[in-house]
């Protein structure tokens, strides 16, 4: 789109210039808090593409519209590119005119850490800094440290990836943004955790289920594909589990589907939502079972921080 009348294009600098993590989380909290229903939300498109999947996302609500175009090419890390790649298409609601065209990659990074970040805020305790183990050292897991630490004080953060120099980098960020203790770690150190995020691609159970701490929280966002999880069966037969959807987590959610097709749990294994926790009341006091927080990621959180990103001025 170019001319005079074209939507302002908002590259991925200006968009992580214009909202904080912290507004972001409050952006998709006050969507929830105004009566938006997730389990409206139309489901997301996927295409087989190639290079690897082309995802739809169109949502609706209040006075806007928008629709997200995402690619996944997992073979763009190779090339030195982005895995994630894509456009926003930002649009008055009543209108249907153009408004903005955000870039889609950052977009995802500031949103899928928001909404983790918002289930933390309702899920984890606040009476004491946290200690944080994280999977992964991509822009997602760089973006999940960042956006915990607008809702909690850490005590720790241990980095668990696969490329050691990555994982060293993620942990001297940690240490940067004034975690006081950042190092890397193995799978086997979720048994100390209060916190436990999973921000990866992997297809398979990243750490035995059984180590978990009761009442500990695990957070994971990394696949949206029936067939892929990053929890095993044991950590979810024992867990609260809580979903931005139910109906989005059992088209998508492989961390819960295959546990139910293993027979290990049944449909109704599903404690709450996203929107049962910001709508309240609270969750009860831990029952002594560890919080699993799956999420697919969903059209309404990146329309909601699309419009946040818009209205917010240019810092």
């Amino acid at each position: 789109m170019s001319g005079p009348d074209a939507p302002p294009r908002l590259d991925g600098a200006e968009v992580l210039r214009r909202l904080t993590p912290a507004a972001a989380v409050e952006a998709l909290a006050a969507v929830l808090r105004d009566g938006l229903d997730p389990e409206a939300c139309p489901p997301r498109s996927a295409v087989p593409v190639p290079a690897g999947e082309l995802l739809l996302m169109p949502a609706a609500a209040g006075d806007w519209a928008g629709v997200k175009i995402a690619g996944v090419a997992p073979g763009n890390a190779a090339r030195g590119l982005p895995r994630i790649t894509g456009s926003y298409l930002l649009l008055d609601g009543t209108t249907l005119q153009p408004a903005a065209l955000l870039d889609g990659a950052a977009l995802t990074a500031l949103r899928t850490p928001a909404v983790s970040a918002l289930a933390v805020r309702h899920l984890a305790p606040d009476d004491r800094p946290l200690r944080l183990v994280v999977f992964g050292s991509g822009p997602q897991a760089y973006g999940h440290l960042e956006a915990l630490l607008a809702v909690r004080k850490l005590a720790s953060a241990t980095v668990v990836a696969r490329d050691r120099d990555r994982a060293a980098a993620l942990a001297a960020h940690a240490l940067a943004l004034g975690v006081p203790e950042a190092r890397t770690g193995t799978a086997e150190e979720v048994d100390g955790a209060d916190l436990v995020v999973c921000c990866t691609t992997a297809r398979t159970p990243l750490f035995d289920g059984r180590r978990v701490a009761p009442g500990a929280v695990v957070v994971a966002v990394g696949s949206h594909e029936p067939d892929a999880r990053e929890t095993d069966t044991a950590l979810v037969r024992r867990a609260e589990v809580y979903v931005e959807a139910r109906a989005a987590a059992l088209r998508e959610a492989g961390d819960l589907l295959i546990p139910e097709a293993e027979g290990a749990i049944g449909p109704g294994h599903i404690t709450g939502t996203l929107a049962d926790l910001v709508r309240g009341p609270a969750p009860l006091a831990p029952t002594g079972a560890p919080r699993l927080f799956k999420s697919v990621g969903m059209a309404w959180e990146d329309l909601a921080v699309a419009v946040a990103v818009h209205r917010a001025a240019p810092a």
